[in-house]
């Protein structure tokens, strides 16, 4: 068989968009050409790849095959056009990183930047994602290299310990709360409770917790940051779940405690994760070296 990389190009817009028409718009090419080129294509392999539907395309069984190989094999040429224009432009490298909320607002610039002190042409494509999409993107060759936290299913990736972190409660430094050396979760439902955006890892992980305890928990505000819970905070609109080292950054400007919560859900890890069983790019295996070996005084913000 002979591919065309041009047209597993196609292919992999097609199935993404489950459209013939929206899949060659993507390749910038007319419907009818997308229609031979993909005609051809299923006649190179002797199968069909899709099922025609009125509202467009699905994937069949061999289609789903075909993805799972085309991807990679772009993500590969991707990586030869990166390193080979780094090249020639006089960089060394370029690396694709998706990391979580929490691992963005705490270790990982610090360290990112000695990665970068001692790789001085590399360039980082750094990304923010819910944990889960991120295991996805892995999964699809997306990126590189994760950061995720939480109860995510990471079979079928490999996975290393980046830090440790734990959510602790923000209250105002004058609240009644401020006075406790610990608290249960359970007491801060009686509390107006401040969030990250809907959709966002926290804001997704802290309702069902309630909900398992007899409880419910609504959010009084929900903003697009940490650095916005807390301003909240301090002005007396309510209390905020947090990492303690986005939290304690906070800290230090604002009016502001933290109290440990006791539930061992506090404790927070995030992971390290890449494709299991797929050689990453040299740049890309040094920094995953990088992270996994970060010494605890260079993650002290």
């Amino acid at each position: 068989m002979h591919f065309d990389l041009f047209d597993l190009r196609l292919f992999v817009f097609v199935a993404e968009e489950s459209n013939l028409r929206r899949g060659a718009e993507r390749a910038c090419i007319s419907l009818a050409a997308a229609s031979t080129r993909i005609k051809q294509l299923e006649d190179n392999i002797g199968a069909k790849l899709f099922y025609r539907k009125p509202q467009g395309v699905e994937l069949n069984p061999a289609g789903e095959a075909l993805l799972h190989h085309a991807r990679k094999v772009l993500q590969q040429v991707d990586h030869l056009k990166i390193d080979l224009r780094d090249y020639a432009q006089g960089a060394k490298g370029h690396v694709r990183v998706l990391a979580n909320t929490t691992s963005i607002t705490s270790a990982l610039p610090s360290a990112l930047a000695s990665f970068l002190a001692q790789h001085k042409d590399v360039s980082i494509d750094l990304r923010e994602r819910l944990s889960q999409e991120i295991v996805m993107a892995i999964h699809e060759a997306h990126a590189d290299i994760g950061l995720v936290a939480g109860n995510v299913d990471t079979q079928g990736l490999e996975v290393r310990d980046f830090v440790a972190d734990e959510l602790v409660v923000v209250v105002p430094a004058r609240h009644a709360m401020a006075a406790l050396p610990r608290m249960d979760f359970v007491q801060t439902l009686d509390e107006p409770h401040i969030s990250l955006a809907e959709g966002s890892a926290l804001a997704n992980f802290l309702p069902p917790l309630a909900r398992q305890i007899g409880r419910n928990l609504e959010f009084r505000i929900q903003v697009s940051s940490f650095e916005s819970i807390c301003l909240l905070v301090e002005a007396g609109v309510g209390i905020g779940i947090l990492p303690r080292s986005s939290a304690a950054r906070h800290a230090r400007t604002m009016k502001l405690a933290l109290v440990p919560l006791t539930d061992a859900w506090a404790q927070r890890e995030t992971k390290i994760v890449n494709r299991a069983g797929q050689p990453l790019p040299r740049l890309a295996a040094e920094l995953v070296r990088h992270l996994a070996n970060f010494s605890f005084a260079d993650r002290l913000l």
